[in-house]
């Protein structure tokens, strides 16, 4: 039985403080791990680049998008220890396939393939296959008359059934919200709690729902940060460029924010699961021992 804690907005951004506070402990050691991965990645997909074979590129395709949840876990896993006082190493990359959660992981991309299929489904439904068409060939124009650098015609955008598209943007909208609170805190309720797939992503869910008003001022605040760190990056990046050239920057760039965001944004979830579940034994947000839950709490 999993108990759902009532959390202030305010806790919001606690855990996006809770994530640089976790990267400031050991932000050589965590800054490593995505950056292991981001090198990892980005050789299989040169390699298997050069072969020349389609076939093979979906498959390397396939496989990172499958390995996506694994990292992220051991990356929640490794601030859970740096947290913890303990060392990480780029081995625990493999943690969670050590500990036998892979398969509950990879299966918390489910409601993500479901919703792809249904949603394109139901475009298909609302709009059909002719106007789906008619509207690829007004973006196309869209497109030919912004690069001429000239007016696009009302009457193209006249021509689209806006108010049916607009009702399946909507549906996106919160599909993808859903999706994204079903995945928030599943991660940890898998690694340290042993929940199954689907019970994790339900208590994660139930949790946001519970909790909207911290998940908006998080959202909010990690969009600002992650806006702040991109845009500090590119200053870097065009530092480098002059010396190393445009793809040692690019790289650079991409790893660098790799190595930031990342533990970052496992720190604050790490933070979030610790506030909203507060499993026996776990610390809170702030690092303190985990005593009687003070806030409103429903059972599930």
């Amino acid at each position: 039985m999993s108990t759902i804690n009532k959390v202030p907005a305010s806790a919001g951004a606690e855990w996006l403080l809770a994530g640089f506070a976790l990267l400031r402990k050991a932000p050589i050691a965590l800054g490593l791990l995505p950056i292991v991965w981001g090198l990892a990645s980005t050789l299989l997909v040169v390699l298997v680049a050069m072969t020349g074979v389609t076939a093979l590129f979906y498959a390397a395709q396939f496989v990172l998008v499958l390995a996506g949840p694994l990292f992220f876990a051991a990356m929640v896993w490794a601030v859970r220890e740096v947290d913890a006082g303990r060392p990480v190493h780029p081995r625990d990359l493999l943690q969670p396939i050590r500990d036998g959660h892979a398969r509950a992981l990879i299966a918390t991309l489910l409601p993500q393939i479901v919703a792809s299929l249904a949603l394109g489904l139901l475009l298909l439904l609302m709009i059909g296959m002719d106007e789906i068409n008619h509207l690829l060939e007004v973006f196309e124009k869209l497109q030919a008359i912004a690069a001429a650098g000239g007016q696009a015609d009302p009457a193209l955008i006249a021509s689209l059934p806006a108010g049916r598209l607009l009702l399946w943007l909507l549906l996106v909208v919160v599909t993808f919200v859903a999706i994204k609170w079903m995945t928030f805190i599943a991660a940890p309720q898998i690694l340290f709690s042993g929940a199954d797939a689907f019970t994790a992503m339900a208590d994660s869910l139930r949790a946001c729902l519970r909790n909207w008003s911290a998940m908006l001022v998080f959202y909010l605040l990690t969009g600002l940060t992650i806006f702040a760190v991109t845009f500090a990056s590119l200053i870097v990046a065009a530092v480098l460029q002059l010396v190393a050239g445009p793809t040692v920057a690019v790289t650079i760039w991409q790893l660098g924010l790799l190595a930031v965001l990342t533990p970052v944004l496992a720190g604050a979830m790490l933070a979030a699961w610790r506030q909203m579940m507060r499993p026996a034994g776990e610390p809170n947000a702030s690092g303190g021992p985990a005593g009687p839950a003070t806030t409103a709490q429903i059972e599930a």
